[in-house]
């Protein structure tokens, strides 16, 4: 029961997830931010209680009189801050269950995360009691109706020498102290909540406590709408003389008093304890057969060595032992985690289809965000430096320029819309959204100093919508959007190790990327391009040839796989990493990047590595092709991290 519940749900919430990257992107959609907007509906609340504490007056005959100056006199500010007050509280409780239904159905409760999961589960119960408890200070005839169904709903309990509901039979049993005490639980539970949060997340590594900025002001300025379209209001004055027939629930909390008149305190109390204890129980209900425990992960070229723990994925088992892998979603629909298994076996987990191919899993590539170790690994990963990461935006670009570079080679260049910047390490690449929203990717190809635009070398692809769209449709004024940027393929610039450049096709439009910037920054490096093409209108650009006239310490050797006589060609022939083995008895001492398809970076990793370079020392980003697949065959297909069509 309990797996076909999340076969179920995994269907329903990848569908909705499916459908929110084709408006917002991976990096600002809401459902992969769950827990970080609770985050945010927290502090919101906090902040927006505090200022409303300042005209608040805890007597039993003032405080009714206080909120209504907030809400009718100081509606411009106090009034605003009393809904966003109101709405927030309710977000807490909607993204806090959304956020925990979802780890249910992905099945990331159980084993080590049981911990979390009953913390989780507490959280909700006193964001629950602090909500009643705020609905309570208005002390309006919702409250009066709250005050005395929570008295007989507690009474049910034998803990009370006299029945709590006595307390609220007619005018004047009410005092201000009660007031006072209702005031100072509703300041105590929410420290409770926070040091609770902290505990929570601190299970978590690298949890995310804050969406991201444009997500977090999105629902901001959607909440204040909301406060000035529909603000809170309170529901006449309590009258403990009369009984309130008309009230208007908030149903994100006060859903169970219905059900308290309707079965009875008995049932009520039943039912949420029993719900609770069953919720509280499900990490060790369904447990699939026992593991060993924990698994060996050795990671290539990095050098570490990680113990997983059973049901931990490779993603967080990294980030938990200080090995900063490159990540943006968490949820397998953005593909930037993808790494390969060298040896042993995974659960692959459940992903956005797309974002890993059945051709890539037989290559034994894997979302580190979404497989779990069944074995011992070795792994094939790069970490990424912290000290240079940049935020990923979302951005529009318009199309400035358009330079047919060779037949089927387009240089596109982008400037960004509003003034904005996109700041990236040389090397990186970014993701251009379409509009059906999946995604095409492709490096960067201008310097990181040179952040007033964007380069892009794009080929043309046989069946290629994107690149099909770019040659034959594509005009300069065009917008795009853009998202990045993603990689960790960068130029390590504190080494002091001669380097080698090895360049396929267009992934000639990375290296020019670090070769620009290593000139810009006055590296001194001995550095050699080999660049690798069929014919010499392949070769695309004379800018190799420039840089070694210019540089000393720069070499560029070109490399034609199949010359033909009319070619006239007197250069290098063969396959680009053989001519390098060819020139190189010995590569230990040196730093390989490599850039090309995957045939190009798989076919020189075993050769490179008998000539001594060391496996940390190969540097590479190897590029795929998304052809087109029709509309209807793309339900919830994402494309992300595949270059280039």
């Amino acid at each position: 029961m309990i797996k076909l519940s999340q076969r179920l749900g995994q269907a329903i919430f990848l569908r909705l997830e499916s459908a929110l990257n084709r408006i917002f992107g991976t990096v600002l959609n809401p459902f992969y931010s769950l827990g970080a907007i609770a985050y945010l509906m927290f502090w919101i609340v906090v902040v927006s209680g505090f200022y409303i504490y300042i005209f608040y007056d805890t007597g039993v005959e003032d405080a009714f009189g206080s909120v209504e100056y907030i809400t009718n006199e100081q509606w411009y500010l106090a009034g605003i801050m009393r809904s966003l007050h109101r709405y927030a509280s309710d977000g807490m409780i909607l993204f806090g269950v959304l956020h925990m239904v979802r780890n249910f159905v992905f099945d990331r409760y159980r084993n080590f995360r049981w911990f979390s999961w009953a913390t989780g589960v507490a959280l909700l119960w006193l964001i629950y009691i602090a909500g009643i408890n705020g609905y309570w200070l208005v002390w309006d005839s919702l409250a009066q109706f709250l005050a005395v169904a929570s008295a007989e709903w507690l009474d049910f309990l034998p803990v009370f020498s006299a029945p709590l509901a006595r307390n609220f039979l007619e005018s004047g049993s009410v005092s201000d102290r009660f007031f006072s005490l209702l005031s100072l639980v509703h300041i105590g539970v929410p420290l409770g909540i926070f040091g609770l949060i902290w505990i929570h997340t601190q299970r978590v590594p690298e949890a995310r406590t804050s969406p991201p900025r444009a997500l977090s002001i999105g629902l901001v300025l959607a909440m204040i709408m909301l406060a000035l379209i529909h603000p809170a209001l309170s529901q006449g004055h309590s009258d403990l003389n009369s009984v309130p027939f008309v009230l208007n629930l908030d149903w994100f909390y006060l859903w169970t008093f219905p059900l308290l008149y309707s079965w009875g305190a008995g049932k009520l109390w039943a039912l949420s304890g029993g719900f609770t204890a069953f919720v509280l129980l499900l990490p060790f209900l369904g447990r699939s057969r026992k593991g060993k425990g924990e698994y060996e992960i050795n990671t290539v070229p990095c050098g570490h060595r990680l113990i997983a723990r059973e049901g931990e994925t490779v993603l967080e088992a990294g980030l938990r032992q200080g090995l900063n892998l490159p990540y943006v979603c968490r949820d397998g629909a953005c593909g930037v985690c993808k790494g390969r298994i060298l040896k042993g076996t995974v659960d692959y987990g459940t992903y956005q289809e797309g974002v890993l191919t059945e051709a890539e899993k037989a290559e034994g590539k894997a979302l580190f965000c979404c497989a779990k170790p069944l074995s011992d690994l070795d792994i094939e990963c790069h970490e990424v430096d912290k000290s240079r990461q940049f935020p990923i935006k979302i951005m529009q670009f318009r199309v400035q320029k358009m330079e047919q570079a060779a037949p089927d080679v387009m240089l596109l260049e982008l400037l960004p819309e509003g003034g904005e910047r996109m700041n990236f390490v040389a090397g990186q690449y970014v993701a251009v959204q379409l509009d059906d929203g999946t995604k095409r990717s492709y490096s960067i190809a201008n310097p990181p100093h040179e952040t007033e635009h964007l380069q892009l070398h794009i080929r043309l692809v046989g069946g290629g919508k994107f690149t099909g769209h770019v040659f034959n449709g594509m005009k300069e004024g065009d917008v795009l959007q853009v998202e990045g940027p993603y990689g960790s393929f960068s130029l390590r610039e504190e080494d002091d190790k001669p380097i080698i450049f090895m360049s396929g096709g267009c992934g000639f439009g990375a290296i020019k990327g670090m070769v620009e910037h290593a000139f810009e920054v006055g590296l001194n490096r001995s550095m050699t391009l080999y660049w690798g093409a069929k014919s010499p209108v392949d070769l695309y650009s004379d800018l190799p040839g420039k840089w070694q006239r210019e540089h000393d310490n720069f070499k560029f050797i070109p490399v034609l796989s199949e010359p033909k006589p009319e070619y006239g060609w007197q250069g290098r022939t063969g396959l680009v990493h053989e001519a390098i083995l060819q020139d190189y008895e010995r590569l230990d001492g040196y730093q390989v990047y490599a850039c090309g398809s995957p045939g190009m970076v798989e076919a020189s990793r075993a050769p490179f590595m008998a000539r001594g370079l060391p496996e940390n020392q190969y540097f590479s980003d190897a590029f795929t092709v998304a052809r087109y697949n029709p509309p209807v065959a793309q339900a919830s297909v994402s494309s992300e991290g595949m270059k280039h069509d």
